[in-house]
């Protein structure tokens, strides 16, 4: 091993995103190693600081580097933590959005064992969660949404499950029909980004058809929802629902999804055709502009639908777990979602601080007050106390607030 590559390569072991870096970045940490004789942990820090500045497009480490004293190591990390933090703690500016390529995934259609079926995986007894239940029945997602770690898992492939009606009749035979359920679609992939190829949808539709006391919830950033508007013959218990954020959110963070304008229209044509709309504003984003942009937002949806066509709308903040963390540093793709204080949350999450998240919450909500008493409003992945300063108080019990949705969601459609 030649000299330079022993210099790099307790840098490599405290880190494999090191390699990630410039090669001017690791040639100036590495020379600031042999000065300061950093820990493993340090090494470590140093790395992932370097790796955010990259995707956040704000110069190199070297940039924030305080000047060297002897024997202050300590001292040195500390005042370039706080320099990288007034950074972190700033509100991102999405005014020069990235233009990035589409990965290329192929598509096969696949008879699997896997189970298509389960709880909401970040369902919690430490938040208040309505319950919610998930089929996967298509694997990957071919949007680029620089918060969602989908590919990760999938590679390259799109995987659709050749004997899903077959699952599906095996899943009605579990449910109890004296009891409702709410089951959402878009879990391992955007619910309808890939229309009804291979009969996705068809299939969806009548496991909702054959089973009443359920509602199935199509949730989507896509504009595709064609095969709602020429079928004839659809169940009553479907939602179709938007996640929405303001146009400069989509620019930057939420790449190859429909604009904002062609969500709105999309869902103003399923309502048209009498289908249940709703709303999720999740994940809310804090950046530079945004307690005005969020609001002018809600006025374009009082503006355009009416509170009866609107089954419920939701609210949440950016969270996360630390793999997914990794996986953001680790992936080529310029983004800002790390710019941002994180502070741990529920079971070992990752969020805002939570008065920032009351702020964003409280905004937002008071910006619907009109529908306040029309639409049935939740938070999503929140603890009870942002309940109780967002609307003034919270459901005591995971199965209160599923029992409220779902007799507010089944009364609009009808069904109750």
């Amino acid at each position: 091993m030649s000299d330079g590559a022993a210099v790099l390569a307790p840098w490599r072991e405290s880190a494999p995103l090191f390699d990630k870096l410039t090669a001017e970045e690791r040639v100036f940490l590495a020379e600031a190693g042999e000065r300061l004789a950093f820990t493993h942990q340090e090494r470590r820090q140093l790395i992932e600081m370097a790796r955010d500045l990259q995707h956040w497009g704000a110069g190199s480490l070297g940039d924030y580097w305080p000047k060297e004293k002897p024997n202050a190591r300590k001292i040195l990390l500390r005042d370039l933590r706080l320099r990288i933090g007034q950074l972190r703690a700033g509100e991102k500016d999405f005014s020069d959005p990235p233009l990035l390529k589409p990965v290329k995934l192929s598509k096969e259609l696949a008879t699997t064992e896997r189970k298509i079926h389960g709880m909401c995986p970040v369902a919690s007894p430490e938040t208040v969660c309505c319950n919610l239940r998930t089929i996967d029945t298509v694997e990957n997602c071919g949007f680029g949404c620089s918060y969602c770690t989908i590919q990760t898992f999938y590679g390259k492939s799109v995987t659709f499950d050749a004997n899903l009606p077959e699952k599906l009749r095996a899943l009605s035979e579990t449910l109890d029909p004296t009891r409702n359920y709410h089951y959402g679609t878009g879990q391992s992939s955007d619910s309808l980004m890939w229309g009804n190829q291979h009969g996705n949808l068809d299939d969806l539709c009548s496991f909702a058809r054959e089973n009443p006391n359920i509602l199935l919830e199509f949730k989507t950033k896509s504009k595709n929802v064609s095969h709602f508007l020429k079928s004839e013959d659809l169940p009553r218990n479907l939602v179709c629902s938007w996640s929405l954020n303001p146009q400069a959110v989509i620019d930057s963070e939420e790449h190859f999804t429909a604009s904002l304008d062609e969500r709105l229209r999309a869902a103003r044509a399923v309502a048209d055709r009498g289908i249940g709309v709703s709303f999720h504003f999740h994940p809310m984003i804090v950046y530079d502009g945004w307690e005005s942009d969020y609001p002018a937002l809600v006025e374009r949806v009082l503006a355009e639908f009416a509170p009866h066509e609107i089954l419920f709308i939701s609210m949440g903040s950016v969270t996360f777990i630390r793999p997914v963390i990794r996986a953001i540093r680790e992936r080529e793709r310029p983004t800002k979602m790390l710019q941002m204080d994180l502070v741990p949350t529920a079971k070992g999450k990752l969020s805002y601080p939570p008065d920032l998240k009351k702020q964003q919450f409280q905004t937002l909500y008071r910006s619907f007050a009109p529908w306040h008493d029309q639409v049935f409003f939740y938070l999503c992945m929140e603890q009870a106390e942002f309940w109780e300063s967002t609307f003034g108080a919270y459901y005591p019990t995971n199965e209160d607030f599923e029992h409220a949705l779902m007799s507010a969601s089944r009364s609009k459609l009808g069904l109750s």
